[in-house]
């Protein structure tokens, strides 16, 4: 029989990397739960049987678990040791992190493969090795304590939100249906007439962008905002 493979969270940096110590869970969770929602309006027409449905946008996909950690294999008298030696640095995954002024963004994963393929626009349908995301909260539940009242056995039951920046999304949902509205990114040293270029072949139609944006000024774009790129009549 191979070697048990142990589900672990490693930080994940500002530049997408893992960083900083693996933290193993103690025991393998026995089940978790993922969750994948879309936010649907109903448009309701006079006079019709039903409502139309509109989709507005995709909701954030969760994961939810329940870590257990037990510390009574140290004993259970006076030389005990707490269990929460073992639940603090996953409870640290909810605290802010004073370097980027918000909780760490996290990965989460338990062997070579997780559920659920991405696509994406380059490289088609590809396995993911894991759970890229915040930790939304730590519910912790203390079940066993030593005669002195040290805590000894502990639940944490885990909420996870995948986390994906906006280049990311882009990437994944490749907009370039020629009858919906697209999205670009704005790059550094990017004009209207570039834009235009890539999204129509055709320099001269910043202007449709222009209005569909309310940008006064084409000559001064700001880097990193997402531009509404509108279908032309034409296209």
């Amino acid at each position: 029989m191979g070697m048990t493979i142990k589900a672990q969270f490693q930080r994940v940096d500002t530049t997408g990397a893992l960083t900083g110590p693996v933290i193993p869970v103690s025991f393998n969770p026995t089940e978790y739960t993922l969750n994948k929602g879309a936010q649907i309006a109903e448009i309701s027409i006079p006079g019709l049987d039903s409502p139309v449905l509109q989709f507005v946008r995709g909701q954030t996909e969760s994961l939810s678990l329940d870590l257990f950690f037990d510390s009574t294999e140290g004993g259970m008298d006076s030389n005990a040791t707490s269990v929460t030696a073992q639940t603090d640095p996953f409870y640290q995954l909810i605290k802010i992190d004073g370097t980027v002024h918000a909780p760490p963004v996290v990965f989460f994963s338990w062997g070579p493969k997780f559920p659920g393929n991405r696509t994406y626009a380059s490289t088609g349908s590809q396995l993911r090795f894991g759970f890229k995301c915040l930790v939304e909260s730590v519910r912790q539940r203390y079940t066993l304590f030593s005669p002195l009242g040290v805590p000894l056995r502990a639940t944490l039951s885990v909420s996870l939100k995948e986390y994906k920046t906006l280049s990311e999304q882009l990437n994944e949902l490749n907009l370039q249906s020629p009858d919906h509205t697209q999205a670009h990114v704005v790059q550094q040293g990017e004009t209207l007439a570039q834009i235009a270029a890539e999204a129509y072949n055709d320099p001269t139609q910043w202007r449709a962008i222009a209005i569909e944006n309310a940008i006064t000024d084409p000559l001064k774009l700001t880097p990193g905002i997402m531009l509404q790129i509108p279908v032309l009549a034409s296209v």
